[in-house]
């Protein structure tokens, strides 16, 4: 039997984020094969996954990268089961390193299938989840394209949003990071009235009817009367419209043109986890 060092259970620690006496055991057991240790830590991880594969994974971290010329901007949560590990530095660490990653790629799948250090970003999860103990997948992705794309984490990395403008200007870095912090914070539902799917928009005027209905309302004034509340709708729950929580005296898209006069804002992304 191979003499087992310290040194060697530490790089294999390193190696693969498991816990010191996991990766004493994992080289003992394949007689000092760094390698085959490794195997065997992935063979419990898979072990593991397979366990916990029912269960619910909706903490982690939401995580928001744009890539150096600030034209593509991607979100992707790591989730897992419970806030104490959220919260630990090295899945964040990893939360990070995977987000960093996917800016070259532009769905979920390719980058699951990605290389990661050697291993395919899928096989990575199945790795950690065996040394955490919990469940771990990619929850979220979502990209984003435009002219200048910033971005804004919330504490805590629990929300994560993109925000697209119409140029890169003068500016633009500090507006992307105000509209964005602007979505985190008031959750829009859509850009403006046209993104607003249409299965929404019915169910508020009917709601708007029902409550008219309810105050005595005449039945052919309703159509108008909820015309109007679903415009006070658009303004309260689209991005470009809502009151910009900075300075309520002026829209999100005032707020904008007010920085410069032909910028616009032209898409956002949100990630909310919990």
């Amino acid at each position: 039997m191979a003499k087992i060092t310290a040194a060697e259970v530490n790089k294999l620690r390193k190696a693969t984020g498991a816990g010191m006496m996991d990766c004493k055991k994992a080289l003992v057991e394949a007689d000092g094969d760094f390698d085959q240790a490794i195997e065997l830590l992935r063979k419990k991880g898979q072990k593991v996954a397979a366990k916990r594969a029912d269960r619910e994974s909706s903490e982690g971290a939401a995580i928001a990268k744009v890539n150096d010329d600030n034209t593509k901007g991607v979100i992707i949560s790591l989730n897992c089961e419970t806030d104490f590990v959220a919260k630990n530095d090295d899945f964040v660490a990893l939360a990070q390193s995977l987000a960093e990653l996917a800016l070259d790629y532009n769905t979920k799948e390719e980058l699951l299938a990605a290389d990661y250090k050697g291993i395919s970003v899928q096989e990575k999860l199945t790795e950690q989840t065996g040394v955490i103990g919990e469940k771990i997948e990619i929850g979220a992705f979502k990209t984003l394209q435009a002219p200048f794309v910033g971005s804004y984490i919330h504490a805590g990395n629990k929300i994560a949003v993109l925000t697209g403008l119409s140029a890169n200007v003068d500016g633009a870095d500090e507006v992307a990071k105000n509209v964005s912090m602007q979505a985190a914070a008031m959750n829009p539902v859509a850009l403006n009235e046209e993104g607003v799917d249409q299965g929404t928009i019915d169910k508020e005027i009917e709601i708007a009817k029902d409550q008219l209905r309810e105050e005595g309302k005449p039945e052919n004034m309703l159509d108008k009367i909820a015309q109007g509340k679903l415009q006070r709708f658009f303004k309260d729950n689209t991005l470009v419209h809502q009151s910009y929580i900075k300075d309520s005296k002026q829209s999100v898209s005032e707020y904008v043109k007010s920085v410069n006069g032909n910028l616009e804002v032209v898409g956002f992304e949100r990630v909310a986890l919990g």
